[in-house]
């Protein structure tokens, strides 16, 4: 009798035992799963950073301190430098030979830049060069949005839209928008930017006094 009593005995213990050993597992898968549904229902936030990646397409996204006309444009961003030496006012800059602008503050730190096109090297309806002229000036006029040229075309006297224009030279050199910006230099002179920039220059940029510079032509 007492050696059936300590074999019943043991044999409890191991079944007492295995219940717990199952019932340790069992509760151990159950977190398992709970902490999975908490980390699938809660992703970690994506890092901020002006890029958004999908598989192995990027987007690049410009900060409105990179791109401050918001057009997405970055023509120009290789070609002038980041910094020049600061004059105490406003610069927009323009270099014929890149077709593009830039712009500097008062502390020669870059604002913005851009495409643009300038004068050509021959216009059929004049019969002559018309480049835009090169050298440093001031702002002198600026017009809104409904500015027009008094003298192009040429067939009607005048007409063509060039909104928000920013005259730096009295014989009618200015910086203007156009919805026509081709790779190349295409005006009879003035220096054309896009509706939006123009506006932008016009409206956040450019005042009465702001240098513009035109570089040479190379050709």
């Amino acid at each position: 009798m007492f050696k059936t009593k300590n074999k019943t005995s043991v044999s409890c213990n191991i079944h007492l035992g295995i219940i717990l050993f199952f019932s340790l597992i069992a509760s151990t898968q159950a977190d398992t799963k709970a902490n999975t549904k908490y980390s699938m229902a809660t992703p970690p936030k994506p890092a901020n950073n002006p890029s958004s990646t999908i598989g192995e397409e990027k987007t690049i996204i410009l900060s409105s301190v990179e791109d401050p006309d918001g057009d997405g444009d970055t023509t120009g961003e290789n070609h002038f430098p980041l910094k020049r030496e600061s004059s105490g006012n406003k610069v927009f800059i323009f270099d014929p030979n890149y077709r593009s602008w830039a712009v500097y503050g008062p502390d020669g730190n870059r604002v913005n830049t851009g495409k643009a096109s300038g004068g050509s090297s021959y216009c059929p309806d004049v019969g002559r060069r018309c480049t835009t002229i090169s050298g440093t000036f001031k702002i002198f006029s600026k017009g809104g949005a409904g500015c027009v040229s008094n003298k192009y075309p040429i067939e009607t006297g005048g007409g063509a839209p060039m909104p928000y224009c920013m005259y730096f030279n009295p014989q009618g050199y200015g910086i203007h928008g156009s919805k026509d910006i081709p790779n190349r230099n295409a005006s009879h002179g003035c220096i054309r930017v896009t509706p939006k920039v123009a506006k932008w220059l016009s409206k956040e940029f450019m005042e009465i006094g702001t240098t513009v510079i035109v570089l040479p032509y190379k050709t």
